[in-house]
């Protein structure tokens, strides 16, 4: 019986429940090929927003409200961890996106992609610092980048974290909202991805460069609000997706210096249904996405898939989905995606993450008011 369902009995029965009355996931669901279970790995999470694996089979959950947690491998939730900048907490706005450094194993440095306040409003910013032995707090916590500039918006911080096989740091940021027509502007970080060393300084090689009229941490820009990014397993190559208006989520390869349309070229109208400018879909010197969902998924998090547990899964894309409260399964063929699969609907929650665990089950956060780690392995 799913939580929907015993919530309903609940309140038919005239329970009188503080909040809704929520029951561990354990679920056997069909998929296309085979039947998978899907169990609750970690409860009494409060929104979270990302979550990052450690070598020893725990890892970091980010908390939108401003927190960052630890969890064993056997799924033991800690306390707030100290030491974690303060953030703005309103609507999408709040911590974000937590990922290791390619040499965790060396120096535990964590970092960490926030919604901060400063002159002008607030703003995507990143943050990293050292994991302490025992995981209760971070220490020499210091900001390593910020969004320029900040405006007077708490929606589309975009922020996801990804790191490139060379070392670099690819942050993904939104166009807040009203402030669309800067995702065309060079001399903003307003709708881009940009792409930075660990330390925060610049690669020499970044396309904007030694460009007067153009910020040099800037890697490619047009883009509305990308929540999730990932590199190609196989070529490296950073893949984003990002939500468009009514319409129009794109799934996009990111290229050195691309412009990816937005909000000049779109597959979303507005929200109350007029057009969007001219209202085309492509134009010239615009990058087009390989894949765009109308109705939206409203995607956020994504993956490669790569481990055994699903060998016939291995090379799919997975996408967390929101509004249509899925974990979305794509099969490629190169750079075209050839089949679409929706798993977890009948959960009826948002998925804001999706990772591959170090024991090849895939797990997922739900981005609820009681949210928690969903674990997803074969059902033998």
């Amino acid at each position: 019986m799913t939580r929907k369902a015993l919530t309903s009995i609940a309140f038919g029965l005239g329970l009188m429940l503080a909040t809704p009355l929520q029951a561990a996931v354990d679920e056997v669901f069909t998929a296309e090929d085979g039947p998978i279970r899907v169990t609750s790995f970690v409860e009494g999470l409060s929104h979270p927003w990302a979550m990052a694996f450690l070598p020893d089979g725990g890892l970091l959950v980010t908390e939108r409200a401003g927190s960052l947690r630890h969890v064993t491998s056997d799924g033991q939730l800690s306390a707030p961890l100290r030491g974690v900048p303060s953030v703005v907490a309103q609507r999408q706005g709040g911590l974000l996106d937590v990922v290791l450094d390619p040499e965790f194993a060396q120096n535990r440095l964590v970092y960490l992609s926030y919604a901060e306040a400063g002159m002008g409003g607030s703003g995507t910013a990143v943050a990293r610092g050292v994991l302490e032995e025992g995981a209760s707090a971070l220490r020499d916590v210091r900001v390593i980048f910020r969004q320029k500039p900040k405006v007077v918006s708490s929606g589309h911080y975009g922020s996801r974290l990804v790191f490139s096989p060379e070392g670099h740091l690819y942050i993904t940021m939104g166009d807040r909202e009203s402030f669309r027509d800067n995702a065309q502007d060079l001399t903003t970080h307003i709708g881009t991805i940009v792409r930075i060393n660990p330390d925060g300084t610049v690669p020499q090689d970044n396309p904007f460069v030694g460009q007067a009229d153009a910020l040099p941490e800037i890697w490619a820009y047009g883009v509305r609000n990308s929540q999730a990014a990932a590199t190609h397993p196989e070529t490296g190559v950073l893949w984003e997706i990002e939500h468009g208006p009514r319409g129009g989520d794109e799934l996009n390869i990111i290229e050195a210096g691309g412009n990816y349309g937005w909000p000049v070229a779109t597959f979303g109208v507005e929200y109350y249904g007029l057009r969007i400018g001219e209202g085309i879909t492509s134009a010239p010197g615009m990058i087009d996405p390989i894949h765009q969902w109308t109705p939206v998924i409203a995607p956020s998090g994504m993956m490669f898939y790569q481990a055994d547990a699903f060998p016939r899964w291995q090379g799919n894309l997975f996408v967390g989905g929101l509004g249509s409260t899925a974990l979305v399964r794509l099969e490629l063929d190169g750079d075209t995606v050839t089949r679409e699969e929706r798993l977890l609907e009948k959960l009826g929650l948002r998925i804001r993450d999706v990772a591959q665990g170090p024991d090849g089950a895939i797990y997922v956060a739900t981005d609820e008011k009681k949210g928690e780690i969903l674990r997803i392995a074969p059902a033998d």
